[in-house]
């Protein structure tokens, strides 16, 4: 019999099991409990528990959500735009999208390209938010409504082309540079999570989201009136400072607190 989860259960989880089926799941501790529900009906929190209890080791992973489209901010910590050669304190974000096909999951493989293409790839650990209803010219004091969860997002750029292309779509979307997970946590605040990247286990980024320059819910009304936001899309909301190259062989992890961590390898 399906039986309803509690709305408290706060950890939402996307995954494969052994046959080859994709699920949504719960994570307790080290297991996941099933749903049979799809994303549209976890954010209306019509979360139905189907019985079955997995062991978290025991499924594939996969990137939490499905979006129609991922959102991206630059340059709202000053520190990092001035890293990068951007502009600091901008009054408005600086707006890129990347592909779907960027997406990859926890432990997926970050693919460099050919040298012939890009001499210079590196990570930008941030949080993201993942949309959970339908918005458009949302009022700034509503946004927060609009936000089903938190998970952590890996921005990974050929710097050498962000540098000379007008715009980033080349730079930033390339296969594989979106690692995106493990998982969605809700009920928490985006506006004071703290960063730590590394890279082959040493700190290369440490910041908060309270360092940002421009707020999240300036951000989520800011793009509403630009594109309709879908459930399941991915906004992330940019990058502190200490962004460096990468090389095959290395691992790259985004930590953040209350969510977790995002772990890849380089190849």
């Amino acid at each position: 019999m399906v039986t309803q989860v509690l709305q408290k259960m706060q950890t939402i989880v996307r995954y494969q099991n052994h046959t080859g089926k994709i699920y949504y799941g719960i994570v307790e501790a080290d297991e996941i409990l099933q749903l049979q529900s799809d994303f549209s009906e976890i954010v209306n929190n019509e979360l139905k528990f189907d019985g079955v209890r997995l062991k978290y080791s025991d499924v594939k992973i996969l990137e939490p959500v499905s979006p129609s489209k991922v959102i991206n901010f630059g340059w709202t910590y000053a520190e990092h735009a001035k890293e990068t050669g951007g502009k600091a304190n901008l009054k408005e974000p600086f707006l890129f999208l990347k592909p779907t096909s960027s997406l990859i999951p926890n432990e997926g493989e970050i693919i460099l390209p050919s040298s012939d293409l890009t001499k210079q790839v590196e990570m930008e650990g941030e949080v993201a938010l993942v949309i959970g209803k339908h918005g458009k010219n949302i009022k700034e004091e509503e946004a927060m409504d609009y936000v089903f969860g938190c998970t952590i997002f890996n921005d990974v750029t050929a710097r050498d082309l962000t540098k000379t292309d007008p715009q980033f779509t080349r730079g930033k979307g390339f296969d594989t540079f979106g690692p995106l997970g493990p998982w969605i946590v809700k009920g928490i605040d985006p506006t004071n999570l703290q960063i730590v990247t590394k890279l082959n286990g040493q700190v290369v980024q440490d910041g908060n989201t309270n360092q940002m320059s421009l707020s999240i819910p300036y951000l989520i009304s800011w793009i509403s009136q630009i594109m309709t936001l879908e459930p399941g899309d991915v906004l992330a909301t940019g990058s502190p400072s200490g962004s460096c190259p990468m090389k095959s062989g290395d691992v790259v992890s985004v930590e953040v607190e209350n969510i977790g961590k995002l772990s890849n390898y380089v190849i």
